[in-house]
């Protein structure tokens, strides 16, 4: 009930938030206190509140997620070059409720802190959680703290969503958590292709669905490599067949939206209502021609009891597949490094029959940071998110301070965010295609290495070096060919389906495993000719008979159709 109520009267809470915000600025915006303590010319008048430091340390609990680090000799997780930093800076000590190696084990202890009562002072959830911790009133409203707290930087790449990100974390007009920022482009997927296959067979690039199945099939029967084998296999498919919310490799997500269908998204139907997409009839449309694809071979006939399907690329026994902008680091630096040769390419493709490359949108959010109702500085978290995101965007590159905690980090061998106690990181949506102009004009002499933020420099250095060296650094490669190829890419014209919902509604929490487990078991039936192409229709009335259609009607109650 709590989640209708909420959807309800979005538009009115997001307003009074809005006139919160604002008011709130305004009336605080002559106080200084302790802030001028700060020198005049270290920071704007707008974010003194932002970065001032605490003068008595405050200590603060963090449920810690923790990933690929390595620490200098004396240091431990919540004292360490990092955290001393963090301290040095905003006054903020450090400490860690509890630490989890993985999502899994996060998400677990989460589950038992919640439920036992016992919360970190701040911490990051994920959406469900974070509805269920709002409804309990274990969260601190955030209202009145972020406008005075949040900096000029954080809160640019909140309003670039243009109130999106924040209205998933609003309810009843009150904010209670500060959102992640999803990348735009993340959200299609693309078709990579072997260039030098292509050149070799004196094929053209892909385009419409037809173009892929003629090239996947040449792959297969025309000996690509040159290696007088019969080793190559058609297009690698995870078992799992697509994605719901972020692309991964191997989805059929690109191939489904060529015929305007989207499963697994809640989409507007044809008569304006809501829709599953994985029951439309365009989705039968694209089981039938995969189904055939199964049979010619154009999909790898053992996809289903594959356990990695990436390493049919790895291994360049495939030379086309689906997957996002940012496949050069995943899985096509092993497959160059396995052969020099291998010249990859990638396209927005397959477009529909009116020549429209299609894909459906992924949330702006999926994660919050939030802090537990009674902690006594609940500005302390925005201060810490205000810090992480000045270094992730490079904004004082002349601090030494700074200088030499990236230095650490380069000597130590591991990106310096998996060293922030929050896993969650601003910047802006359209932030691919920004750093792929700054390379390409920095690249071209049209802008000076100096004027990069550290991350864009980071990829410019990695192209020079790629292009002086090829191929002999992976990192270099994989960096370079992500921004240039990919982010050209994402820069493609294309229709992008609005996704309508992401939560859970009641019915859901008790009948949508078992109605994801038949939407499988069906999909994986068709292709594979264990079922005809009719029994989409009898997986139709029975995912509506055994709670799709109740869903459904609850679903469009919360988006209000």
């Amino acid at each position: 009930m709590r989640l209708r109520a909420r959807i309800g009267i979005r538009g009115i809470g997001l307003l009074i938030v809005a006139l919160l915000i604002v008011l709130a600025a305004a009336c605080r915006s002559g106080q200084s206190g302790d802030e001028d303590k700060r020198e005049a010319g270290d920071i704007s008048a707008a974010d003194r509140a932002a970065y001032a430091a605490y003068d008595t340390p405050v200590a603060m609990r963090i449920a810690y997620r923790y990933s690929d680090i390595t620490l200098p000799q004396g240091d431990t997780n919540d004292n360490n070059f990092l955290t001393r930093y963090l301290r040095k800076k905003t006054g903020i000590v450090v400490k860690y409720a509890w630490e989890a190696n993985d999502e899994e084990q996060y998400n677990s202890k989460m589950a038992l802190s919640i439920l036992s009562g016992d919360l970190p002072d701040a911490f990051v959830v994920g959406r469900e959680q974070f509805r269920q911790l709002v409804g309990s009133g274990m969260l601190e409203d955030l209202t009145e703290v972020y406008p005075e707290y949040a900096s000029t930087l954080v809160k640019s790449i909140y309003d670039s969503t243009a109130g999106k990100a924040f209205s998933d974390a609003t309810v009843d007009g009150k904010l209670y958590g500060l959102p992640n920022v999803a990348i735009d482009a993340d959200a299609p997927s693309y078709v990579w292709v072997r260039q030098d296959w292509l050149d070799r067979l004196h094929l053209d690039p892909p385009r419409t669905v037809a173009d892929i199945a003629r090239i996947a099939k040449a792959f297969v029967q025309r000996d690509p490599d040159g290696n007088g084998k019969d080793d190559t296999v058609g297009i690698p498919l995870s078992p799992s067949l697509l994605y719901d919310e972020k692309m991964g490799v191997n989805g059929l997500n690109a191939l489904f939206a060529a015929f305007d269908a989207y499963p697994r998204h809640w989409v507007a139907g044809s008569d304006g209502g809501v829709l599953y997409g994985s029951i439309a009839p365009e989705a039968k449309q694209t089981l039938m021609v995969l189904a055939e694809w199964y049979k010619e071979g154009i999909i790898d006939n053992q996809f289903v009891l594959r356990k990695e399907t990436d390493e049919l690329i790895k291994k360049n026994q495939a030379g086309l597949f689906f997957g996002p902008w940012w496949a050069p680091y995943f899985p096509l630096s092993a497959s160059v490094q396995n052969d020099t040769k291998a010249e990859w390419r990638v396209f927005a493709a397959p477009v529909d029959g009116s020549g429209s490359f299609n894909a459906s949108t992924a949330p702006i959010t999926d994660r919050y940071l939030v802090i537990r109702k009674g902690y006594p500085h609940p500005e302390a978290a925005i201060k810490m998110l205000n810090a992480f995101t000045k270094i992730e965007r490079n904004v004082e590159s002349d601090d030494q301070d700074l200088i030499a905690l990236n230095d650490t980090a380069e000597q130590l061998g591991v990106q310096l965010r998996n060293y922030y106690p929050f896993d969650l990181l601003l910047d802006y949506p359209d932030a691919i295609i920004r750093r792929h102009d700054s390379l390409v004009q920095a690249l071209e002499g049209k802008l000076s290495p100096e004027q990069l933020d550290s991350e864009t420099r980071h990829l410019y250095d990695s192209a020079v070096a790629e292009k002086e060296s090829p191929r002999k650094n992976m990192e270099a490669w994989s960096a370079s060919q992500a921004y240039l190829l990919g982010g050209e890419v994402s820069k493609a014209p294309k229709t992008m389906k609005p996704s309508l919902f992401f939560g859970t509604t009641p019915s859901m929490a008790e009948r949508w495993d078992a109605l994801r487990k038949l939407e499988q078991e069906t999909y994986l039936g068709i292709i594979t000719g264990d079922q005809p192409p009719e029994a989409f229709d009898r997986f139709v009335e029975q995912w509506n008979r055994q709670g799709g259609e109740q869903i459904t009607r609850e679903v469009a109650a919360a988006i209000g159709r």
